[in-house]
């Protein structure tokens, strides 16, 4: 019986007992570092776009303010500051927005970038192609906003009389413009989501195709309460861009659906 050499592994009844492989993983106290090197990195991104922003913020209530000049043509209409603070608290705000937007490619990439080391090489493709599309889509809902929005204050505000007089307290009005902007940002991003819960089997493209009658409904319902223009245009103006992203959406989770369903069908080999 042979005694083992100190260059050989130690064995255990008959198995042998090999260290366990560090390598790939890391310990807690380094998911701590690294989450604090990432966001420290992030809250500088976020602060020099709030700098930015605050730099910006007059000519951005600038851009906001057009609905309002436009408006006063025809009737005595003005912003209105409440509170001594409320022009410097507004400038705040808009500063504080347009940071988390000038900065979102910084804190989303250190975002994913600590999320995905976790993920398989499937995975993360997976992830990067969604917000690959979503970011874009939702710059592009965004600029749609932007594009209607004057047309909800010239109708919203042409309810009241000639006679009478359209002041807005300026921080309300900048926060139903941001609402408005965002809600139509975060609608075009809906058929990403769609896909996703697809890919992952929560949603199949056999109950999106029985239920696309609905969904345009629901897209024609969305843009009628977001565009309340007097002219029909503003509401195709949303809903043909909507029906067209639900209708890709719809396609792809059909494609990956048949992948899928061709996959399954296929006899693995022993």
């Amino acid at each position: 019986m042979t005694a083992p050499t100190a260059a050989g592994p130690r064995t255990r009844g008959g198995l042998v007992a090999s260290r366990p492989s560090l390598r790939g993983t890391m310990p807690l106290r380094g998911h701590f570092r690294e989450a604090r090197h990432r966001g420290l990195r992030a809250a500088a991104a976020v602060a020099l776009g709030v700098i930015a922003g605050f730099l910006l913020s007059a000519q951005i209530l600038d851009i906001l303010r057009g609905p309002i000049e436009e408006l006063a043509r025809s009737r005595e209409a003005s912003l209105n500051y409440d509170t001594v603070t409320a022009a410097f608290d507004l400038k705040l705000t808009i500063a504080v927005l347009s940071g988390i937007v000038l900065s979102s490619p910084v804190w989303l990439f250190e975002l994913f970038a600590f999320v995905t080391p976790g993920l398989t090489r499937r995975e993360k493709r997976t992830v990067f192609g969604f917000a690959a599309a979503a970011v874009p889509l939702f710059a592009l809902g965004c600029m749609f906003g932007f594009t209607v929005f004057p047309r909800m204050v010239h109708l919203l505000t042409g309810f009241a009389s000639d006679q009478d007089s359209t002041i807005l307290t300026a921080s309300y009005y900048v926060g139903f413009a941001a609402k408005t902007v965002v809600a139509i940002g975060v609608a075009f991003v809906l058929p990403v989501f769609l896909v996703m819960l697809n890919f992952v089997g929560l949603v199949s493209a056999r109950a999106l195709r029985h239920g696309w009658r609905w969904i345009v409904i629901v897209i024609a319902l969305f843009s009628a309460l977001v565009t309340p223009a007097a002219d029909v245009f503003s509401m195709f103006l949303i809903a043909v861009p909507m029906s067209a992203l639900f209708g890709g959406a719809l396609l792809i989770t059909v494609l990956h659906d048949r992948r899928a369903a061709r996959k399954d069908a296929t006899p693995c080999s022993v």
